[in-house]
């Protein structure tokens, strides 16, 4: 064989083998999951996936099997059909789930917990975690429920702001097996006109970490606090921020439960409605309650150049919000954020014309508050009845050590628009292990396809090759994707205006 040969047969087994690294198969779209059709990935349980539906009152979970093809379809017959179902969640252990759902019932909406085996079946009894008693019609989910990365604390919690002077949080802690562990009802002064609450995370030891935060006329905050109420305790602890020379824009907190650390970031301006300069961080240590990091980083003008889009350099980052904070065990950790924005005839949104809160997040209710943050199809999709595009632009990774110090930024280059809707803009983040997978929609070629960008561990990017089986005529929704293993991923598609998924592996 000459050497010629023996590179050409080389470089069609290594090509082979890239081919086959990533691979896609679709489930079969059912006759009513239509593109209305409100769903839930709840993941992976004995090696079945199981989607939660609600069709028409129906309550459904679907069981798929490895090959994506549906071996059971099971009637959820204990939540009732005829009252308001306003949100579920689901909570995935190795052999079962727990799906957490809220309805409303005349004038009370009940927080209510099912657990569910890989089949799709019910296990033991229905248990009420809590009711609340209303005189209206909620538009929004009353009950947030987190649970802590390891899944053995479980919170639910509500905040009552019909005083606007004093907000009223009820939290509800519980262990892996549903078992209350304390109940805590705990006013918060709310000092000033605009006042705010938000971003909420549970440790593993079941203490729950959020922020308070005052806006000036609903634009940037002037001050902020982050908020930790100890698991078996009645009180909460404030920590204010230093902040007096700049103005933050929305408010991100991460729990680093490996290192025993409370992470706080933001962009930050130098001026009111000013341009975005840069990142402020604060890290508390969480046994001592003490400062471990508090700065800003000032982005440099390389990075804006690459950043920037179609902006000027100075307002690069304009249009840029965090999407995904991630710690590492070395105590550092990487920021990924997103160009978004959207165009009309009538008017354009940007970060200065919302009442707080991100493109990503689901408005306040009138009495009761749940700000969350989730890819999440339920009740939680941007559509329009005027002429509105959405607008999905670069992507910012940056990397910084445990002391707050840069280590690496890259930007992906990417331009995605949609009329109506941003079901099919944004990406999704897929961690390997090895590497970092940010999945989205890219027309190429009049074609639109789905790329897949990875970055190891040293900042390095790559594109991936073309995920095998891009069959045409799925559209896909990878910002409500999930992941649900290690190496695979459920995305939800668009076919022939039904709903079907596909599962993506990474061999």
């Amino acid at each position: 064989m000459t050497l010629k040969s023996l590179f050409l047969l080389l470089s069609i087994i290594c090509f082979s083998f890239l081919a086959n690294a990533q691979k896609i198969i679709y489930s079969s779209p059912a006759k009513d999951d239509t593109r209305r059709m409100n769903f839930e990935i709840a993941g992976k349980i004995n090696g079945n996936f199981l989607i939660y539906k609600n069709i028409r009152n129906k309550n459904l979970i679907s069981v798929l099997d490895n090959d994506m093809q549906e071996i059971a379809s099971i009637n959820q017959e204990y939540v009732p059909d005829n009252d308001r179902m306003i949100n579920v969640d689901f909570f995935v252990y190795q052999d079962f789930c727990y799906m957490v759902y809220q309805y409303q019932r005349k004038n009370v909406v009940y927080c209510m917990a099912s657990k569910i085996d890989g089949m799709g079946n019910k296990i033991g009894d229905v248990i009420e975690m809590d009711t609340t008693h209303l005189n209206f019609t909620a538009n929004n989910k009353i009950y947030t429920v987190i649970s802590s990365e390891d899944k053995s604390k479980l919170s639910v919690f509500k905040i009552n702001n019909r005083n606007k002077k004093v907000f009223v949080m009820t939290t509800l802690l519980f262990d892996e097996r549903l078992s209350l562990l304390k109940k805590s009802i705990i006013p918060i002064p709310m000092d000033e006109r605009n006042d705010n609450l938000g971003d909420y995370h549970l440790d593993n030891d079941g203490n729950l970490v959020f922020a308070k935060f005052h806006t000036n006329s609903n634009e940037n905050i002037s001050k902020a606090h982050l908020v930790i109420k100890n698991a078996m305790e009645d009180s909460l602890m404030f920590r204010e921020l230093n902040i007096e020379k700049i103005w933050l824009d929305e408010v991100h907190l991460k729990v680093d439960n490996y290192n025993k650390r409370y992470f706080f970031t933001a962009y930050y301006l130098g001026e009111k409605r000013g341009n975005i300069e840069g990142l402020y961080f604060f890290i508390m240590n969480k046994n001592d309650k003490s400062t471990v990091v508090e700065n800003t980083i000032t982005f440099g003008e390389e990075l804006r150049k690459e950043a920037r889009g179609d902006a000027s350099v100075r307002m690069a980052f304009n249009d840029y919000f965090i999407r995904d904070i991630i710690t590492r065990k070395d105590g550092g950790f990487i920021i990924g954020s997103e160009s978004y924005y959207t165009t009309s005839r009538f008017n354009s949104w940007n970060r200065w014309n919302y009442l707080y809160g991100s493109p990503f997040s689901n408005s306040l209710d009138n009495w009761y508050s749940s700000p969350y943050y989730r890819n999440s199809w339920w009740n939680n999709r941007s559509n329009s009845n005027q002429a509105t595009r959405y607008h999905a632009d670069n992507i910012a990774i940056m990397s910084f050590n445990s002391k707050g110090e840069p280590e690496w930024n890259t930007v992906i280059g990417k331009s995605q628009f949609d009329d109506e809707s941003d079901d099919k803009v944004s990406y999704q983040l897929m961690n390997t292990g090895d590497q970092l997978h940010f999945l989205f929609n890219q027309m190429e070629r009049r074609t639109m396809l789905l790329n897949d960008y990875g970055i190891l561990p040293d900042g390095k990017l790559s594109r991936n090759p073309t995920l095998k089986n891009l069959e045409r005529g799925y559209e896909y929704m990878p910002k409500y994707g999930k992941q649900v293993s290690s190496k695979q991923m459920i995305v939800p598609c668009l076919y022939r205006n039904y709903i079907c998924f596909a599962k993506i592996d990474y061999n």
